[in-house]
């Protein structure tokens, strides 16, 4: 018998982030009501078609524009131990540790923190310091890969974060040589926060009060080739997305690189802004994520991609930001010509009204103890309010053709 998972988003303007789901069937699966983020982040063009009616979008229910119901399989446990998690890297060598059909969903019940799950509360800068440095690959502790059966190179999987809840507590924190100041401070900056019961808020400092939105830094198929690829890194696998959209209601689909796709995740964030200026949001781990795993055949994207309720979200890369946000724009060009078929001399001129184009995650490294660097990122926020049902129909079967 088929059981199906219904997403039920509120919009804010700006964020299309779903406030809860909704379950029909589900045995043993809890829904969760996620508070989304409240700020919003002002600057940029067409913040949010729907809630500004002068750029030519029509207002429409966010039920309107839900993603599509899709029948929920069997559920498995991916606890992270030490033959589960590999610290740092990407490391092809690791053979699956669960594989999955289509449709089924994955419950990790206990993802760990940063630097093998060595970080623990309360920790000094100067205790914590040893164990950084000890981690010259990176300070993720990226857990699988889970395989979905009969995924090959050409595929797409589909990824639907249907529940997250993060453990009671995380941290955010800054070395010297970091950032987008790295020369600006001189001292490093350490600071705990420990969470309500619910897993809704945490006290910064007093006065201070933020809700929380959990999410995972880290989504990424295996890249091709056979050597290790540095978790920091971000590419057409996935890997260090950051993106703070990516919440319990929204997909992320990865064009598969090698046979099964085998997909690693990694770096809770229990609340991060766009940009992460400081390098960090706020770190944490995952005492509950359940994870949809969708395969979609001959769906020949070369990037990922983000859909939210509200938004279809693209990527750019690049050393500096000029360059970022052209191959953004050239990305988004492609997938939106891919999705609706549009002129992608249309589409330039549509983005320049409706789209946002926001900077996800900007460092400049001058000290840092890793052996990667992460590229400046930019990410494209593309109102599906913009577009008619039919059309929004089309664009979501060009990347679910089945």
């Amino acid at each position: 018998m088929y059981r199906y998972l219904r997403l039920n988003p509120a919009v804010m303007p700006g964020r299309g982030i779903a406030d809860g789901i909704e379950a029909e069937g589900l045995d043993g699966f809890n829904p969760v009501t996620v508070s989304r983020r409240s700020a919003l982040v002002a600057g940029g063009l067409g913040l949010f078609a729907s809630s500004l009616p002068s750029n030519g979008a029509s207002a429409q229910p966010a039920s309107a524009m839900a993603l599509p119901d899709y029948p929920i399989g069997k559920t498995h446990e991916l606890p992270s131990t030490k033959e589960t998690v590999s610290s740092g890297v990407l490391d092809p060598t690791r053979g699956p540790a669960i594989t999955v059909e289509s449709g089924d969903v994955v419950y990790y019940p206990n993802t760990w923190t940063h630097w093998g799950n060595e970080a623990k509360y309360g920790m000094t800068f100067e205790e914590r310091e040893p164990i950084r440095k000890k981690y010259a690959s990176g300070p993720y502790s990226n857990v699988g890969p889970v395989a979905v059966r009969g995924a090959v190179p050409g595929d797409m999987i589909e990824l639907r974060f249907l529940k997250m809840r993060p453990i009671d507590w995380g941290w955010t924190s800054f070395p010297l040589g970091v950032g987008a100041l790295p020369n600006y401070f001189d001292r490093p900056y350490l600071r705990y926060m420990r969470f309500d019961a619910d897993r809704e808020t945490t006290e910064f400092v007093s006065g201070v009060r933020l809700k929380l939105a959990p999410s995972q830094g880290i989504v990424a198929v295996q890249p091709a080739g056979d050597k290790p690829v540095s978790g920091i890194l971000t590419g057409s696998w996935g890997g260090n997305l950051d993106l703070a959209e990516l919440v319990v209601g929204t997909s992320l689909f990865l064009p598969v690189q090698r046979p099964g796709g085998l997909v690693w995740t990694a770096d809770t964030n229990a609340l991060q802004s766009d940009g992460v200026v400081c390098q960090t949001g706020i770190e944490s781990a995952m005492e509950d994520m359940r994870i949809q795993y969708i395969l979609h055949k001959n769906v020949p994207h070369p990037e990922p991609v983000v859909e939210t309720p509200t938004h279809w979200i693209a990527f750019g890369l690049g050393d500096n930001l000029d360059v970022a946000l052209a191959d953004c724009v050239v990305k988004t060009l492609k997938l939106g010509h891919r999705l609706s078929g549009l002129d992608e001399r249309d589409l330039y001129a549509l983005y320049s009204l409706t789209a946002s184009f926001r900077v996800t995650q900007y460092s400049n490294q001058t000290g840092s103890v890793y052996s990667s660097v992460p590229p400046k990122m930019i990410h494209a926020m593309l109102p599906k309010s913009i577009f008619s049902t039919d059309m929004r129909d089309r664009m979501s079967r060009a990347l679910r053709p089945a």
